[in-house]
């Protein structure tokens, strides 16, 4: 599962759980209103748990953001909003 980060809206850096209920590789990317990727928190293989990961902005413009995470079994895009 995939939840809403804390706080948001954020400025400069937000926190972002997950869980992962079956082992597998895993990636969460930041994307922009465009669809662009902006950055790469997680890329790496992990087992079953929960997770946490924190997101800094700080270089990047104020705006809409939208962070997608994929598994091999889960695929989930949230938006969040980034305010300077």
């Amino acid at each position: 599962s995939l939840e809403q980060n804390y706080p948001n809206p954020f400025n400069p850096s937000t926190n972002i759980r997950f869980s992962i209920s079956n082992s597998g590789f895993v990636t969460l990317k930041i994307y922009d209103a465009l669809g662009r990727s902006v950055a790469v928190l997680v890329n790496e293989k992990f087992t079953a748990g929960e997770y946490e990961t924190t997101f800094d902005a700080s270089h990047l413009p104020s705006g809409v953001y939208l962070y997608r995470i994929e598994t091999p079994f889960f695929t989930e895009t949230k938006k969040m909003i980034l305010v300077k």
